[in-house]
């Protein structure tokens, strides 16, 4: 996965932590958790607020 499979990941992170409100989640929170699943093959320094923005909406579609 790469920062621009938002879907995918978000996927991911909701499997990886479904007792998580993403709505609560601080964004350093999110990158990090986003670093270390696995399948992630993507650096940090490519990251940004938008894509952060578009995992967690895409979290939140998954969560409801």
């Amino acid at each position: 996965m790469k920062w621009t499979d938002s879907q995918a990941i978000a996927e991911a992170l909701y499997d990886k932590h479904p007792e998580i409100d993403p709505k609560s989640i601080r964004f350093t929170d999110l990158m990090q958790w986003v670093l270390d699943l696995e399948g992630f093959d993507d650096v940090s320094e490519k990251c940004g607020e938008r894509i952060l923005e578009a995992i967690q909406l895409a979290w939140i579609d998954e969560a409801e």
